[in-house]
């Protein structure tokens, strides 16, 4: 999961926005909708309970219309009756009864059934029925029962029959609109009330509106966002880089511009001052490590020429050999110090060129070295540097293992310089501790035995200083790993 994550901070960030972004619109969009929806469910709601009123107070009216010409009509029959004749009276009162109207059912789109019509296709709004019985409880209509049910247009009998209604959906498409025709049923009365209202669909106007309002939510945001976060990540991408040359080479101090947030400023003005400290103590180290050498080395060479003087040849030659391995170890010390601060240029050279030359300088001298493989590779290297540990890695095997068998593979795109002998390795615990300074193989000091324990640590300190690595490996014989038996140590110095 983390590797499909943006790796720099600016990525990360943006990514977080897109997802906030991206959950509250969808939460805001949801709740818009479901709003509106419920807005358009009131609405239908309401122009039904309208229908039920209005069906309700027509046909109260119809019954007291219907009273108050039944009173004129028996007032004017008992009219008739005093003015005339008993005999004639009741038949002229008779005839001036007028015929009972029909009851006619209440106007307004309401229509009556016996049955509630169903259709097959009809979906039932189970939602809606509560709110309906509701608003018609609060303007005095008691329904007993109430039914509400949506259906296409088309398929409704009423509106197929009625050109009037058809004219209310707006459009030559009326078949494919739907609508929500409700049904009530009166407390003591036989027949349903049948109601119907046209379903307004949701505009598409207002899914537009909401595409474009997230767009532009997204787009200024991510605007300002991005302005922001750079202006946060150059000066630290300034810093990063500056860092990695710093560390690099350390010679070349540099101030860098306090640009960006306060905090941003403030983490560049401590680097400024530390690199500046660093440097300082780095020039006061080159001069100490000069005046060491300066100090040392004069009295050493002194002392070597006095020991001319000594008549026994034995105690001369002895001397000689401490003054060498002194002189010897201080070279080893000042040139770890030195790695890096050498002014030594970096240039592009064939790796199997200076593999083989450092071979034949072995090879001039009677040493049983040979050079086994070699593949052309033209690195950019400090050419000083890497012959030194090269040598020390030769002079051990020659040391250890009394004859050495250099290599240069690539793998990888990666070179190795491999360095084998027939010795006896070293114990597996022991590989990391012999890569640290004095450390050796051998417990005595005896030059003759071992060296001063510096060798390894040059070598794995070049190669780091290439952006490589130092890598000791016992090499398995013939025997195999279960028997243990060691066929001697590989040395590989692994260049980038």
């Amino acid at each position: 999961m983390t590797r499909f994550l943006p790796k720099t901070m600016l990525g990360q960030v943006m990514l977080i926005l897109a997802l906030g972004l991206m959950v509250g619109q969808i939460i805001s969009t949801t709740l818009l909708l479901r709003g509106d929806e419920q807005r358009r469910a009131l609405t239908v709601v309401n122009e039904l309970t309208l229908r039920f009123v209005n069906a309700q107070q027509r046909s109260a009216e119809q019954d007291e219309r219907r009273a108050r010409r039944e009173q004129r009509q028996a007032a004017r029959r008992e009219a008739l009756k005093a003015a005339l004749p008993q005999e004639n009276a009741e038949t002229l009162a008779a005839l001036a009864t007028p015929l009972p109207r029909p009851r006619r059912g209440p106007r307004a789109g309401i229509e009556r059934s016996e049955e509630w019509p169903a259709l097959a296709d009809d979906k039932r709004m189970d939602a809606l029925e509560p709110i309906l019985l509701q608003a018609l409880a609060d303007q005095g209509v008691n329904a007993s029962d109430l039914i509400i049910a949506r259906r296409k247009a088309g398929a409704d009998p009423m509106i197929q029959n009625r050109p009037r209604l058809r004219d209310r959906l707006h459009g030559e498409n009326w078949r494919s609109r739907h609508i929500l025709v409700a049904g009530i049923k009166r407390e003591g009365a036989d027949q349903w009330e049948i109601a119907r209202a046209v379903d307004r669909e949701r505009p598409r106007e207002v899914l537009y509106m909401l595409a474009l309002q997230t767009l532009v939510i997204f787009g200024v945001l991510f605007a300002l966002m991005y302005l922001m976060m750079r202006r946060i990540t150059r000066p630290l991408a300034q810093l990063t880089s500056r860092v990695d040359a710093f560390s690099r080479n350390p010679d070349a101090a540099e101030i860098l511009e306090e640009t960006g947030p306060q905090d941003t400023r403030q983490l560049i003005a401590a680097h400024n001052a530390m690199e500046a400290r660093v440097a300082a103590l780095l020039d006061e180290k080159d001069v100490m490590l000069g005046a060491i050498g300066h100090d040392l080395k004069t009295p050493l060479a002194a002392l070597r020429v006095r020991i001319e003087s000594v008549a026994d040849d034995t105690q001369r030659e002895r001397m000689a050999a401490s003054i060498h391995d002194i002189t010897h170890t201080l070279d080893d010390i000042l040139s770890l110090a030195r790695i890096g601060r050498s002014g030594v240029e970096f240039q592009r050279v064939d790796l199997a060129a200076l593999t083989a030359s450092v071979t034949e300088e072995f090879e001039d001298l009677g040493e049983p070295v040979t050079l086994e493989t070699s593949e052309r590779s033209v690195r950019e290297v400090q050419v000083t540097w890497l012959k030194r540990a090269l040598r020390n890695l030769v002079s051990n095997a020659l040391r250890y293992g009394h004859e050495a068998k250099v290599s240069l593979l690539i793998e990888n795109g990666k070179a190795v310089v491999q360095v084998d002998d027939t010795g006896p390795g070293i114990p597996q615990g022991e590989i990391a501790a012999m890569l640290e300074p004095f450390k050796r193989g051998e417990a005595s000091r005896n030059r003759s035995t071992g060296g001063a324990g510096l060798g390894l640590t040059l070598a794995r300190a070049i190669a780091e200083q290439h952006g490589g690595e130092l890598i000791l490996s016992n090499r398995i014989g013939e025997g195999g790993e279960k028997d243990g038996q060691i066929a001697g140590l590989r040395a590989e110095i692994v260049l980038p």
